[in-house]
């Protein structure tokens, strides 16, 4: 399993609140409009920040220049190079993104999981 997370700054114009509107609101269901994306998408995750966050900081350093983390899993890397150069997400999904998101402010990572403690039932 690949994972793509970002840690996402907002676009200059928005406030933290209608950044975080329109990312749940507008932007997540676009995406989960888009068969075409979605075939090639496991897990999409969107992490907001909690209500106190920036002010209880974090313990590995100071986070308040992101708004977000986003993470989406796919199969493979493969999978996720496909799905990021269907046609359909570079004209709908990716312009969207830039109506919200400082895409140059952002930081990605691509990981593959291994997990080393869960404590889930069955997991």
């Amino acid at each position: 399993m690949i994972t793509m997370i970002v840690f996402v700054r907002r676009a200059p114009h928005m406030t933290r609140d209608e950044f975080t509107r329109y990312w749940h609101d507008k932007h997540a269901p676009l995406v989960k409009s888009v068969p075409e994306f979605m075939c090639h998408v496991r897990k999409y995750v969107q992490h907001h920040s909690a209500p106190g966050a920036a002010e209880a900081g974090s313990l590995f350093g100071d986070i308040s220049d992101y708004d977000g983390v986003g993470e989406i899993w796919f199969d493979s890397r493969e999978s996720m190079d496909e799905a990021l150069n269907e046609p359909v997400y570079l004209e709908k999904i990716k312009p969207d993104e830039r109506k919200f998101i400082d895409l140059d402010g952002c930081l990605s990572f691509i990981s593959e999981e291994r997990v080393m403690y869960d404590e889930r039932p069955g997991a």
